[in-house]
């Protein structure tokens, strides 16, 4: 197994008052982490602060004001910050409520100097990660899968969050128009407009992540894994395969503007890319996950998040900070062995939690091993600093 040394490690995180944690401070060392301790005692908690140091709203999807930690006194205004190695030198990143403000908001520096966007942070950090609330995505609706795969996107394409944003918010616009009856046709072509732009840019960068995960994943680098591919159905991505941007543009101005009638009397913009599905396939099997069993799902999704890592890695120069939540949870000895062999060759830090730190076992020696306990953390000696 190679040591792959990651071109974006984390090397300390700090916390204040932030959810369960009054206030830590923890050095990390090397590219593995294993986190265990008891159920309720903040495990998840920890992975969550790390991936509120990457763009977007954490590995919860939480409101700003949960990230406060509560005393007898009311909730507090929290931070979380942390140190990274990049090839770019050290640098320190750090948000949270900004200097006496409200809970709602939050706030991100670099270096103590103020962000002006998450775009910004997104061309410093990539995180991605995995969480037993994930083992329901086959299950749950379509815009858990579309919001899993644009996740995905945003941590290759740093802009694709602001596409979907700006296409999100004159559809809004456009529905509430047409909802209240103001049928201002200048008006509503120029939100029509504004949503081909920006629709055509999500389904174009949407459909480029699908094809180059596809190949990853054709290319057997998950190993005892099943191999899995992805499916999207975007009426706006399958015009992409025959005609030019501009294009799949025109016609979609004109199909909006064409369906205004129908949609007022529907209250919802029936036909875009907001409507996109995200379909898993069972290659070996060639049947849909929602079809697999609870294991074999976890070890497409499992399947999934390694092959992006590699793609992040393959593409930006840095691989992205790799956060598993009881990943080994379903997963049968050979897979967790399998799983652990995968991360060692991975040029990616990575951070797993679990309630037993017997199943990081093939870890020892390999991986930093820490104990939460309630608002604590310490080192693990069963797991020295390798």
């Amino acid at each position: 197994m190679s040591h792959a040394s990651p071109s974006l490690s984390l090397t300390r995180l700090m916390l204040r008052d932030f959810r369960s944690y009054a206030e830590v401070t923890q050095p990390l060392q090397g590219r593995l982490h294993v986190i265990s301790g008891e159920n309720g005692v903040g495990k998840t908690n920890l992975l969550e602060a790390i991936s509120l140091l990457g763009p977007g709203r954490g590995l919860r999807g939480a409101r700003t004001a949960e990230f406060a930690r509560h005393t007898p006194d009311g909730p507090r205004p929290w931070a979380v910050a942390g140190r990274f190695r990049s090839p770019q030198g050290e640098f320190d990143l750090g948000t949270g409520t900004p200097e006496g403000g409200p809970l709602e908001r939050r706030v991100f520096r670099l270096d103590n100097v103020p962000l002006k966007s998450q775009a910004e942070l997104a061309e410093r950090v990539a995180a991605v990660w995995l969480t037993p609330q994930m083992d329901r995505l086959f299950q749950d609706g379509a815009s858990d899968r579309r919001r899993f795969l644009d996740r995905l996107v945003w941590a290759l394409e740093p802009h694709h969050a602001r596409e979907v944003s700006a296409y999100d918010h004159a559809m809004a616009q456009r529905n509430r128009l047409l909802h209240e009856g103001r049928a201002d046709p200048a008006w509503l072509a120029g939100l029509e407009d504004q949503m081909a732009r920006h629709g055509v840019a999500a389904a174009a960068a949407r459909r480029s992540l699908v094809a180059r995960l596809n190949a990853t994943l054709a290319g057997g680098l998950t190993g005892a894994f099943p191999a899995a591919r992805l499916e999207l159905a975007c009426p706006l991505a399958q015009a992409l395969d025959q005609q030019p941007a501009l294009a799949v543009e025109d016609a979609w101005r004109a199909a909006w503007a064409a369906a205004r009638g129908r949609d007022a009397a529907a209250g919802a913009t029936l036909q875009g890319p907001h409507r996109a599905e995200l379909g898993f396939i069972h290659v070996p099997k060639n049947i849909p996950a929602a079809l697999c069993s609870t294991g074999e799902q976890k070890a497409l999704l499992v399947a999934v998040v390694l092959a992006h890592a590699a793609l992040i890695a393959a593409s930006r120069g840095f691989a992205p900070l790799l956060l598993l939540d009881e990943v080994a949870a379903h997963l049968d000895a050979t897979r967790r062995e399998a799983l652990f062999a995968a991360l060692v060759g991975l040029p990616a830090q990575v951070f797993l939690t679990g309630t037993d730190a017997a199943v990081f076992a093939p870890l020892r020696g390999l991986a930093q091993g820490l104990r939460a306990s309630p608002g604590n953390l310490v080192a693990d000696a069963d797991f020295p600093v390798p």
